[in-house]
């Protein structure tokens, strides 16, 4: 009877202890929550050119997957886990992720393009060995302007909760904008929505890089990098934030200026059926919503190329080959009126370097 009792008490303080370390991990979070401004004037390191000086522009958009998600890689939260990791992975090796850093610096190298729009570039970041990925692009990248837009900056991320001294830990990650041209007075403007405390001091704060470029002494070229909303079912946070992207948009186009959003939207362009690279997965499997038909007036374009995937699932290493993966298109451009479309293309790596495929835009400037 003793020996069960001291169990009782043994099992009673662990469970005490463990509920002690979650509120001491809440309350740390709640502490240092990160809670920007609406509008925040970004920084622009290096120096472009003082003017677009051509009609015809090329730009990039590459969700680099903060270096951790290379085929390789799966996820244990993207399996529905958030108490341990099960048998996924809670980060990458080390040598994976140089791996596919350097797979980011040879598509820059192999593609040179007048911007890039890149997401979920880690900052400084337990998951990616405090690696600063901004400054790995910008090697590259010596003769451009580049401006970094914090949207994940959280000292502590205690996930998986059950395993205290393997969590994901201190964050530092956004959105990392390139461009030949130098911009003027870029802001990073913070979307509206949010999830409920206490999960909100653990996730993204999602925001929009506003790029402004000087065409002549009557116009600009705004260039938008973005990144919308995930675990994100039905589609409530997404739509605040696209409401806050239209109204700007479409004001800056009323102005007479040309508009470029690239961005991993999170969801797929209007009536794309988001099993199209996979129609024997029925789409119920993996819940992706459309972005609606009519959200921008007559002239926008949605502009993607319809024949390469952008993003994988990461329940499981990429299994691309046998057809195993679900595949699917969520990172695209949008363009106004004024802006003619030239060609869109997706370059496949089979998910080498990240769960996401960059894509390559081609513009004139009407």
């Amino acid at each position: 009877m003793k020996n069960i009792k001291r169990v009782f008490k043994i099992i009673a303080a662990l469970v005490l202890l463990f509920i002690l370390y979650v509120v001491i991990a809440i309350a740390h979070g709640t502490a240092t929550d990160y809670q920007p401004e609406e509008v925040i004037d970004l920084a622009i390191d290096g120096k472009g050119l003082d003017r677009v000086d051509k009609d015809t522009l090329t730009f990039a958009i590459y969700n680099v997957g903060y270096g951790g998600l290379g085929a390789e890689s799966n996820f244990f939260y993207d399996s529905g886990h958030f108490l341990t990791s099960g048998d996924k992975m809670i980060r990458a090796e080390k040598t994976m992720v140089e791996k596919n850093i350097a797979g980011m610096q040879q598509f820059i190298k192999d593609h040179p393009l007048d911007f890039y729009l890149f997401q979920e570039v880690d900052f400084r970041s337990k998951r990616s060995y405090k690696i600063n990925q901004y400054e790995k692009a910008k090697d590259i990248l010596k003769d451009y302007s580049a401006t970094f837009a914090t949207n994940y900056n959280v000292s502590r991320v205690p996930l998986p909760v059950a395993q205290p001294f393997s969590v994901m830990g201190r964050i530092k990650s956004g959105l990392a904008t390139y461009s030949r041209y130098q911009p003027q007075s870029p802001v990073r403007r913070q979307l509206p929505g949010g999830y409920e405390w206490p999960n909100n001091i653990f996730h993204l704060d999602r925001c929009l890089a506003v790029h402004r470029y000087p065409v002549s002494d009557s116009s600009e070229l705004v260039v938008i990098n973005s990144h919308n909303s995930a675990y994100d079912e039905g589609g409530l946070l997404k739509k605040q934030e696209m409401d806050y992207l239209k109204k700007i948009v479409l004001e800056e186009y009323e102005k007479g200026n040309y508009v470029v959003v690239g961005s991993d939207w999170n969801q797929c362009p209007p009536n794309f059926k988001p099993n199209t690279f996979r129609p024997s997965i029925t789409p119920d499997a993996y819940y992706q919503i459309n972005i609606a038909p009519d959200f921008l007036p007559e002239g926008w374009q949605w502009a993607y190329d319809r024949t390469t995937p952008t993003n994988r699932k990461l329940t499981e290493s990429y299994r691309g080959k046998e057809k195993e993966t679900f595949v699917t298109l969520i990172d695209f451009f949008l363009i106004s009126p004024n802006v003619e479309l030239i060609s869109t293309k997706g370059v496949n790596n089979d998910f080498e370097f990240s769960d996401h495929q960059p894509s390559i835009l081609t513009v004139k400037l009407k």
